[in-house]
C-alpha cells in the first residue's frame, strides 16, 4: 500500500514520510526542491529518508517535479498507483503571498487541481490536505473552531487555502472522493523551516544579532510541536472523512458535509505569548536576546488558538507537547546540524 507524499523535502513532509518508513509503508514523495529556503538543507532531509528507508528495507522514491506540471503529477499516479494521497507540497509563507502573488496561484491552486485530478482518476481511497490556521483571517473569536466562518482571509496564502478546502469538498460532491482537511497552527521543531520565527530566532541569537519581534510583541500563537503534527497525520489517514449522517443542509456544519469531505484544526490548544517563546529559546541557548521590536507585518494577526476538540473525537488524539520541551528539542537539533 503505498501512500503518495507531495512536498516531501519540506518540514512536514520529511517528518511524515519519515513516521511512515519507520513504519514499513512504502513512500513515493514528490517535490521540486526549490529555493524558497536553502535547499541544503531539503537535500539533507531527502538524504535522511533514504537512510530511513535503507534501514528498515522500506521503498522510498523521490520524484522531482512542480505541481504545476500536469504531466509530471499524472504519471506519478499512473506509474505508482497510491491509494492515499497527502499533499503538503504548497509555496508557504504569508508575508511572501504579498510580494508574489503568482507563486501562490500556480502552486496551491492550479498544482493542487492536478492532485485531485490524479486522485479522481486514479482510485484513491483518500487525499489528505494541507490548510492553514491563516484561514481564519480576521476573526478574533477564541478559540478557532472549525464551526467558525472563515470568509475574511487577511493573505493571498490564506486565500488559497480556504480555496483548497472549497476545491477538496466539491471532489468528494461529485467523485466521492474522501478529503481531510488539516488546518496547521504554527508547526515547529527539528529541520524546521529557515524562515520561521524559532529558526530566525535562534540563528540570530547565535550569531548575536537582534531577533526582529513584530506587533511590539503582543503576539499569540498556538505553537504545535512536529511530532503532535506527524502523530495526527498518521491517525487521520487512518481513518478517512465520512458523511455526516446528521448534516442538515438547512443549517450546513462548516466542518462536516452529506460528502466524505472534513477539516481539522490541528494545534496545540495552548496559545503562549510570543515574548514567552522568546524566553524560552533563551533558556534553551542560555543567551539573553537583543530584540528589535518592530509594527505588525501585513497579513499577520495578532494571534491564534486551536479548538481540537473535533480532532480528538475522530482520531481520539490531542497534540500536547509542552513549548519549553519542543524548543529545546528543535535547539539542540539545531546546534548539531550547523554544528554551532
Amino acid at each position: 500500500m503505498t501512500i503518495l507524499v507531495t512536498g516531501a523535502a519540506g518540514f512536514i513532509g520529511f517528518h511524515l514520510c519519515r513516521r511512515l518508513l519507520e513504519q514499513g509503508t512504502p513512500v513515493v514523495g514528490f517535490d521540486n526542491v526549490n529555493s524558497y529556503y536553502d535547499p541544503n538543507l531539503k537535500r539533507a532531509r531527502i538524504l535522511q529518508l533514504e537512510d530511513t528507508a535503507s534501514s528498515t528495507g522500506t521503498s522510498f522514491l523521490l520524484i522531482e517535479a512542480d505541481l504545476e506540471n500536469s504531466d509530471a503529477v499524472q504519471a506519478a499516479f499512473a506509474q505508482h498507483k497510491p491509494t492515499k494521497v497527502v499533499n503538503l507540497a504548497a509555496q508557504a509563507g504569508v508575508r511572501y503571498s504579498i510580494e508574489n502573488p503568482a507563486a501562490y496561484i500556480q502552486s496551491n491552486l492550479v498544482g493542487f487541481g492536478h492532485i485531485l485530478e490524479g486522485c479522481r482518476q486514479n482510485g484513491v481511497k483518500h487525499l489528505v490536505y494541507a490548510s492553514s490556521s491563516s484561514v481564519y483571517g480576521g476573526n478574533t473569536r477564541m478559540p478557532f473552531s472549525e464551526l467558525h466562518s472563515v470568509d475574511h482571509p487577511v493573505s493571498l496564502y490564506a486565500a488559497t487555502k480556504k480555496a483548497n478546502e472549497l476545491m477538496a469538498h466539491t471532489y468528494s460532491h461529485l467523485y466521492g472522493l474522501a478529503t481531510t482537511g488539516l488546518r496547521f497552527f504554527t508547526v515547529y521543531g527539528p529541520w524546521g523551516r529557515p524562515d520561521m520565527a524559532l529558526f530566525l530566532f535562534t540563528k540570530a541569537i547565535l550569531g548575536g544579532e537582534p531577533i526582529k519581534v513584530f506587533n511590539n510583541g503582543e503576539m499569540v500563537r498556538d505553537f504545535t510541536y512536529i511530532d503532535d503534527i506527524v502523530e495526527s497525520l498518521v491517525r487521520l489517514l487512518e481513518k478517512p472523512a465520512a458523511p455526516d449522517l446528521a448534516f442538515d443542509p438547512a443549517n450546513p456544519n462548516p466542518a462536516t458535509s452529506w460528502a466524505p469531505s472534513r477539516v481539522f484544526n490541528i494545534g496545540n490548544s495552548n496559545p503562549t505569548p510570543l515574548m514567552d517563546y522568546i524566553e524560552a529559546v533563551e533558556s534553551s541557548l542560555g543567551i539573553k536576546a537583543e530584540k528589535q521590536f518592530l509594527p505588525i507585518q501585513p497579513g499577520d494577526v495578532p494571534a491564534t488558538a486551536a479548538d481540537t476538540s473535533a480532532l480528538e473525537a475522530w482520531v481520539d488524539f490531542k497534540p500536547n507537547t509542552q513549548v519549553k520541551d519542543g524548543v529545546s528539542r528543535f535547539v539542540s537539533w539545531y546546534r548539531e546540524f550547523y554544528q554551532v
